[in-house]
């Protein structure tokens, strides 16, 4: 029971001055939160709890389904077909140069799924802060497209940490492709449907509605789905993601409902997720020989990654849009994260390389979050003008 109070009130307070040290410090909250879990460990202040697991774990899926909510796979099937085959050959590049650097250097394949990663969350946090700019439009429209493949990417690596590469593997491939199939279909069945009965979404969501119908809809769809992975015994992060999209997809008339989502998130299932994250890092590892090194040499490595793939831009940035693309694109901590967890989990890499990602991780976003700052503080970017 005591440690059960303890948890409770250490997170509270985490979850409670994580925001006021962000204010402060103009660091995201994120690194901040998984920092101040690992000191509260670290301290004794707690220790791991299956409900503490539980509630994370629920955080991390809720973490997927708000970044599915980014993605509108209506406007993702309308992009320039120019558009699409760009973000598909930037992706294309990201994913090349990786497996050229991993069998060089005769690194883990691990590298070659991390380091490409791309996760259009935090570029909410940029458009929030810098407005309606053209590297960020570009960033989170070619984001979309690579954080599709990431989470294709990450279900794939699942199945093979599970099954290996034996015939249940080449079969939850067979599914996977299968599921897709299946989401354009009833993509298509909506999309008619809504097209001859358009009253249908209002009398699921309505928009005045005193019972919050709209996030009842949208918590039993996220459940509906994750059922439906755990069937098929598929990742249940890809059926969180799902149910981003399709409520994104179907239900934009009821424009207040993904803030209602991220608020009821961020006030407190993701924090836990980015706590619980903390408590598996030990401050004591960032002592051991060649972490810390090893750590901003990954940092570095995605950031110029991504800076080589994204010239593919410069006719529509120039060079100073190209960098600050490049480093919208570099802070993908949740996925990364998320597969440093499957891979520890399956004994696929040590402790030494999981510490290493997950300080990667937060070195990428403070690095690449300062790095913006500086680079419109010494040369402003004009907003677009969304009339035009």
């Amino acid at each position: 029971m005591g440690n059960e109070i303890a948890i409770i009130l250490t997170l509270s307070a985490i979850i409670f001055i994580s925001p006021l040290i962000s204010k402060i410090s103009k660091i995201p909250t994120i690194p901040i939160e998984i920092t101040l879990g690992s000191i509260a460990i670290s301290l004794g202040l707690f220790h791991h709890d299956h409900t503490f697991t539980l509630v994370a774990e629920l955080g991390f899926l809720y973490l997927m389904f708000l970044a599915g909510l980014e993605v509108n796979l209506r406007q993702v099937l309308n992009l320039p077909k120019i558009m699409i085959q760009k973000g598909l050959l930037y992706v294309s590049l990201l994913y090349g140069i990786t497996s050229v650097f991993t069998y060089y250097f005769e690194l883990s394949t691990i590298f070659i799924v991390t380091m490409p990663l791309i996760s259009i969350g935090l570029l909410a946090t940029l458009k929030k802060d810098y407005g309606n700019l053209s590297w960020i439009e570009m960033s989170i429209t070619i984001g979309i497209i690579g954080e599709i493949v990431s989470i294709i990417i990450l279900t794939i690596l699942s199945a093979k940490l599970k099954h290996g590469l034996g015939a249940e593997f080449y079969e939850t491939l067979i599914l996977l492709l299968l599921v897709f199939i299946g989401i354009y279909l009833i993509y298509k069945l909506m999309h008619n449907l809504i097209w001859w009965y358009p009253e249908i979404k209002t009398y699921l969501m309505p928009k005045y509605d005193k019972y919050e119908q709209d996030i009842r809809l949208s918590m039993a769809i996220f459940f509906v789905f994750i059922a439906i992975m755990l069937y098929l015994n598929l990742e249940v992060a890809l059926g969180a993601f799902i149910a981003g999209v399709f409520i994104n997809t179907f239900f934009q008339h009821n424009t207040e409902l993904p803030h209602k989502l991220e608020h009821m998130g961020f006030g407190w299932l993701l924090p836990i997720f980015f706590i619980w994250v903390g408590t598996t890092f030990e401050l004591s590892a960032l002592f051991k020989p060649s972490l810390v090194s090893t750590a901003l040499l990954i940092t570095l490595s995605m950031i110029v990654l991504r800076f080589i793939a994204s010239l593919l831009f410069t006719k529509e940035l120039k060079l100073k849009g190209v960098v600050l693309f490049a480093l919208s694109h570099s802070m993908p901590l949740t996925l990364i994260v998320a597969v440093a967890t499957l891979a520890l989990n399956a004994n696929s890499i040590t402790n030494f390389y999981y510490y290493v990602f997950i300080l990667s991780a937060i070195l990428e976003v403070i690095i690449s979050m300062v790095l913006i700052k500086i680079i419109n503080i010494i040369s402003p970017s004009k907003r677009l003008n969304k009339n035009n």
